[in-house]
């Protein structure tokens, strides 16, 4: 009776800690930016010393003219990371450091135009776009099928494509499928996720999280606290009317002032450095988002392979490396 009773109490606690492992796994992760050159264990190491856990891949697609329907990808004009041989390098190094990877195709407009507003005006234009997206997209899901990554997103910041072209998303997903076997998410912009139709055939809600959330030159903890509770409770209802856990494709700010008032922004004409309000707005978002049931996680924008030539305090764009910033991100990835 004795060994019984002995049994029944290993097998609670056996479950009970399987249930708060489950229950503490986040993600944890980085956006690792493609270089021009193959990324090795030392590009790696200070992704694991910032205690991460996942980093998205991101290789490259580009689109010569905003209404023109081609995508021009792998090939010897774009930077190794962005192809994808340089895909299949970073996502096979960041395995070998126990890193678990989000493979992120990602198109560029020339002149930097925004994503969200590529959309054609004839029939035969939409059909030519979706038919080169289709075979950009197809690529890299092969490729995060081989090379065994965890999560593939299938497109980022694409409105007026998804609003416009609905039926072919749905079938696209499917053909996604039918080549690659690991959780699929979109990452759509922070003020587009509520109108996505397709997350009942994803695994996760993506959303690139660049909501307004205090419009303070230096950003308190407080203020951005306050600035997120309007879009806290937007995400857990909205996840919950979906069934799917939210992760944050993209999330960060700039060191500049007023980071958390439109921290969407890459506007070069913002040249100040604000180190305090970059990491007082990324613990701020940690304490308040971060361990709610409906967040699976996210992943910081940017991280370059490059560790010890990147941010510092003269920097004021958004990689939080050599900044405080990315010490209030080892503190709070290091708890999981």
């Amino acid at each position: 009776m004795k060994n019984i009773i002995g049994c029944f109490f290993l097998l609670i606690c056996l479950q009970a800690c399987t249930a708060q492992k489950t229950e503490e796994k986040k993600i944890n992760g980085v956006s690792f930016v493609a270089n021009r050159n193959p990324v090795d264990s030392t590009h790696v190491s200070p992704v694991q010393l910032v205690n991460a856990n996942y980093a998205a891949v991101m290789p490259f697609g580009f689109v010569p003219q905003k209404d023109k329907p081609q995508i021009i990808y792998n090939t010897d004009r774009q930077w190794y990371g962005e192809t994808r041989e340089g895909g299949r390098n970073y996502v096979s190094e960041l395995h070998k450091a126990g890193i678990e990877v989000m493979v992120k195709p990602q198109i560029w407009i020339r002149n930097g135009e925004f994503t969200g507003y590529l959309k054609m005006e004839t029939e035969s234009e939409w059909t030519a776009l979706e038919d080169s997206y289709r075979n950009f997209i197809i690529d890299y899901a092969t490729l995060a099928q081989e090379e065994g990554a965890t999560i593939f997103c299938i497109g980022t910041e694409l409105e007026q494509f998804v609003t416009n072209r609905p039926d072919f998303w749905t079938q696209l997903i499917i053909d996604i499928r039918k080549v690659y076997n690991g959780k699929l998410t979109y990452a759509a912009n922070w003020d587009e996720y509520k109108k996505t139709p397709f997350w009942s055939q994803l695994d996760y809600i993506g959303i690139d999280a660049y909501f307004p959330v205090c419009d303070d030159q230096t950003p308190s903890v407080e203020c951005v606290t306050a600035g997120w509770q309007r879009w806290k409770e937007e995400m857990s209802a909205f996840a919950k009317a979906e069934n799917r856990k939210v992760i944050f494709t993209e999330f960060g700010y700039r060191s500049v002032d007023y980071t958390g008032k439109e921290p969407w922004k890459a506007d070069r004409s913002m040249t100040t450095v604000n180190l305090e309000g970059q990491a007082q707005a990324t613990q701020a978002l940690f304490d308040t988002v971060w361990d709610e049931e409906w967040m699976a996680g996210g992943f910081i924008w940017k991280w370059f392979i490059k560790h010890e030539e990147v941010g510092g305090p003269e920097n004021n764009q958004f990689t939080p490396q050599n900044k405080p910033a990315e010490a209030v991100i080892r503190q709070h990835y290091g708890k999981y």
